[in-house]
């Protein structure tokens, strides 16, 4: 890691730097250490965090999801323990599966603080490697656009279905149909109403305004690629543009994401977001059920295992296929691997136009 341009972590809206750390791998993710540097604690702030003053010295207390305190805890509390000595420190963690506080205490608040920070940029890096559990979307499985898409399905495999890798397992589930603006790691219940107030926040903020009130009107239709190669094809999509020519729902997309990346639920992977639904995606041939990898950390071994497709033929006669055109009236904090009586997964927030 250069010195000079060292990895910098948003904690809570704070950024910090990530300081050079020696890795140990393990059998089992539980089992994974911590190794800090003793000098770690110079450069780190004092002021950062709520501190109370107590008749014993001092006390700070913090909000970890209750899946993550193995990785706190570490191989045989060796990590907590050395937390423990290398900042002169108590450190109280709820028993596993009960979610409530971490609690840091310390005769000095400079230890306590330096116990804190470490704490966090540990959940952090922990979180980091967790699949993503939820995700904001804007529903596109309205009867007129599921029609559609049994139509273009339909059309596919009658034409193409001696390209190579083309089977009706790699269709999407129409009652699926969806735009994914990001995906969150939310890991207890705290977190998910974090993430519901936030999206009405947003609503407050900018959202009314952009849209006036009212729904946007957006046409699905053309198709496109994801990969280099049209040969060996692994997710074919369909683009989402609005109607009127306007750049609205990118704006409230791309604003969404600014949000809740500096909330720090969300991690930002890209300038812009990306209007699209997936139709077809090779993930589907195994499980049906799994929706398109979008962060960098999920699906990277899938990926490997994925047997792709021949698209060539559909890009040729199906460039511009028209899905239809839909009102989008709300931004959905969606449920991963779930399904509600629609058909859609099931929803944990929402944000309203209207």
């Amino acid at each position: 890691m250069d010195i000079l341009r060292p990895t910098l972590i948003r904690i809570e809206g704070r950024v910090y730097r990530k300081n050079l750390i020696q890795e140990q791998a393990y059998q089992h993710e539980e089992e994974e250490d911590f190794c800090a540097d003793p000098g770690d604690c110079a450069d780190e702030p004092c002021d950062t965090f709520a501190v109370e003053e107590t008749e014993k010295g001092f006390q700070c207390r913090v909000e970890v999801p209750s899946s993550l305190y193995k990785y706190i805890i570490g191989k045989k509390g060796e990590t907590k323990k050395r937390l423990e000595a290398e900042t002169r420190t108590s450190i109280s963690i709820p028993k596993p599966g009960v979610e409530g506080e971490i609690v840091i205490t310390g005769q000095h608040r400079s230890g306590v603080i330096s116990a804190r920070t470490r704490i966090d940029v540990l959940q952090d890096s922990f979180r980091k490697k967790q699949p993503f559990t939820h995700f904001l979307s804007f529903a596109l499985n309205q009867p007129t656009i599921q029609e559609k898409f049994l139509q273009f399905k339909e059309e596919v495999l009658e034409k193409c279905s001696q390209d190579h890798g083309v089977s009706s397992s790699l269709f999407q589930n129409p009652a699926k149909l969806h735009l994914t603006l990001g995906t969150l790691v939310l890991l207890n219940e705290q977190e998910i109403q974090k993430a519901c107030d936030l999206l009405q926040r947003c609503k407050e903020d900018f959202v009314d305004q952009i849209t006036g009130g009212k729904p946007l009107t957006v046409e699905v239709a053309g198709v496109e690629y994801m990969n280099d190669d049209p040969a060996v094809m692994d997710v074919l999509y369909t683009k989402v543009h609005m109607k009127d020519g306007s750049d609205r729902l990118q704006v409230i997309a791309d604003q969404l994401v600014e949000q809740f990346t500096a909330s720090g639920l969300m991690l930002k992977e890209w300038d812009r977001v990306k209007l699209h639904a997936t139709v077809m995606n090779t993930l589907f041939r195994k499980d049906p059920s799994a929706e398109e990898r979008s962060n960098k950390m999920a699906g990277k071994s899938s990926f490997k295992e994925r047997e792709s497709f021949n698209g060539r033929n559909i890009l040729k006669l199906f460039e511009n296929f028209y899905f239809g055109e839909v009102q989008l009236d709300s931004v959905r904090l969606s449920q991963r691997f779930s399904s509600d009586a629609s058909g859609y997964y099931l929803t944990s927030g929402q944000l309203t136009f209207s």
